[in-house]
C-alpha cells in the first residue's frame, strides 16, 4: 500500500511539474474542454450558450498559442547560447 501511495505521489508531482513548466498546455486543454462543452450544448439545442462558451474557448486557445510561441522563442535562445 505504501509503495502504491509513493508511486502515485511521484506521478502527481511529475504531472504538476510538467504543467508548471509548460503553462501553455493548461490553456490548450481548457480550450478543448470548453469546445466539448460547446458541442454538448449544441446537441441540446442551446446555441446561444454554446456561442458564448466558444468565445471563451478561443480566448484560451489564443492565450495558449501565444504562451507556446514565447516558450519556443525562449528555448531557442537558450539553445543558441549553448552552441
Amino acid at each position: 500500500m505504501a509503495h502504491t501511495l509513493s508511486k502515485a505521489t511521484r506521478i502527481i508531482s511529475t504531472i504538476k511539474g510538467f504543467f508548471i513548466k509548460n503553462l501553455d498546455v493548461a490553456f490548450i486543454i481548457g480550450f478543448q474542454a470548453l469546445l466539448f462543452t460547446c458541442a454538448g450544448f449544441l446537441i441540446q439545442g442551446n446555441s446561444a450558450l454554446a456561442n458564448e462558451i466558444a468565445m471563451y474557448a478561443y480566448f484560451l486557445l489564443v492565450t495558449g498559442v501565444i504562451l507556446q510561441a514565447v516558450s519556443f522563442v525562449k528555448d531557442k535562445g537558450k539553445r543558441e547560447g549553448e552552441i
